[in-house]
Formats: C-alpha cells, sequence, structure tokens
C-alpha cells in the first residue's frame, strides 16, 4: 500500500513517511496500539481527580512535554502477524503519524470516554433520568466530539482558522451540555451523582480547546519561521 500523494496540501508529518506497505493486519495492529495511548491517557487523568493541574500534569505523565509521542517511534513487528505468516522483512520501519497520536485528539476522546461510559451508565435507568434529557444529553455530546474531531484534523493539517470555527461550535454544544444537565430543578441521586462526576470534565474540555484555539490565533497572527521560509 502506498500511502504518498505528491498533491497533498498538507505540511505534517503524513507527507514525510515515503513508501509504507502495511496491510489490514498491520494497521489493526497499530490501531489497537493507539487505543492503548487513549485508555493510558485515561488512567493517568482518573489519577489526578480534584487537582487544579490535572490536564498539565496528565500530559506530563504522557510525555508530551517532551516530544516523545511523535513519530521516531520504531515499528515492533507484532507476534499474532508472525503466526499469520507475514514475517518482519529486514529493517523495522518507523511508525507513521496518524491523527491518533496527536495529543489532542488523544486527550479529548479520552475525557469523552469517560462521560459517555458514564452517562450510559446512569442514562439506562429511566427512574434516574428523564428519557427526554437522556436523549438530548447523548445528542449534544455526540455532536460536540464530532465537531472536535473535525477541528482536530483540520489543526493536523495546518488549517488554524478552519479549526478554531469547528472548536467554537463544539465549544457550543458543550454549553448546551451544561445547560441540560443544570436545567433540571430536582434531580435525581443518580444524576446528581453524575453532574458532579461531568462538570469538570467538560470544564476540561473546554479548557484544552480554548488553548488550542489561542494558539491557532497566534499562528495564524505570527506564522511559524518555516512558512516564511516557504
Amino acid at each position: 500500500m502506498n500511502n504518498s500523494d505528491s498533491e497533498n496540501p498538507s505540511d505534517n508529518e503524513w507527507d514525510d513517511r515515503g513508501e509504507l506497505a502495511w496491510n489490514e493486519f498491520d494497521w489493526e495492529h497499530y490501531l489497537r496500539d493507539q487505543d492503548e495511548l487513549i485508555h493510558r491517557y485515561i488512567g493517568f487523568y482518573e489519577q489526578l481527580e480534584g487537582r487544579s493541574d490535572r490536564l498539565d500534569e496528565a500530559a506530563h505523565r504522557m510525555r508530551w512535554d517532551d516530544d516523545t509521542w511523535s513519530t521516531d517511534q520504531e515499528f515492533t513487528f507484532p507476534a499474532d502477524l508472525e503466526e499469520l505468516g507475514h514475517e518482519p522483512g529486514g529493517e523495522r520501519e518507523p511508525e507513521p503519524y496518524t491523527l491518533h497520536k496527536n495529543p489532542v485528539f488523544i486527550a479529548t476522546r479520552g475525557i469523552f470516554l469517560t462521560l459517555i461510559r458514564a452517562w450510559e451508565r446512569t442514562a439506562g435507568h429511566p427512574e434516574r433520568v428523564p428519557q427526554p434529557l437522556a436523549m438530548s444529553f447523548h445528542a449534544a455530546i455526540h455532536r460536540s466530539e464530532q465537531q472536535a474531531m473535525f477541528a482536530i484534523s483540520a489543526l493536523d493539517f495546518g488549517d488554524y482558522a478552519m479549526a478554531i470555527s469547528l472548536l467554537k461550535r463544539a465549544l457550543r454544544d458543550l454549553n448546551h451540555c451544561f445547560a441540560l444537565l443544570n436545567a433540571v430543578e430536582a434531580p435525581t441521586p443518580g444524576l446528581s451523582r453524575f453532574r458532579e462526576f461531568a462538570t469538570p470534565r467538560l470544564f476540561d474540555l473546554r479548557e484544552i480547546w480554548l488553548r488550542v484555539m489561542n494558539d491557532c490565533r497566534d499562528e495564524l497572527t505570527h506564522p511559524s519561521d518555516d512558512e516564511d521560509d516557504d
């Protein structure tokens, strides 16, 4: 499989990978590894409950502040593929960079997973959550995550203005989530527990996106030296 494309306008790491001949089993192993990154982030994030520096400390424990999350890792040929007859040939290939390695993607996806799983446990019981609220909150949180994923994709392609616009949409739906949870005048104990659980996570998502938006605006106002050289 050849993923190089000389006409791709993106200036990210994807363009610099050269030839990459992976089959579906290679990609499945790769995607499983990226899923593990998300769950590793969730583990750190949950351990830091109640800390004001939760986002920064979780990022530090993921080693994002020393760039070891990026594209210079070596690809280890998975044992289960060798059993299927796929032998590692020659030198190990470096793992490609994809959206799944982006720290903003990992943090956003991880926090959303904690929210969605907790909501499913809570809203699955009609006596805990009115069904109109269950449906409305589920739809709002889904829309917010979807817009955020679109924004991170735009960010990865260097389209900072579009990333800002999409994150604004994600924030609008995130604010709707706040409004839905706070609109219930007499919440059940189950809904109260979820609201207490969800509120700091919704604020953390907002904090991440506001930071990204500020960085995007800085980049638009003061382009990097690399872009000036181009």
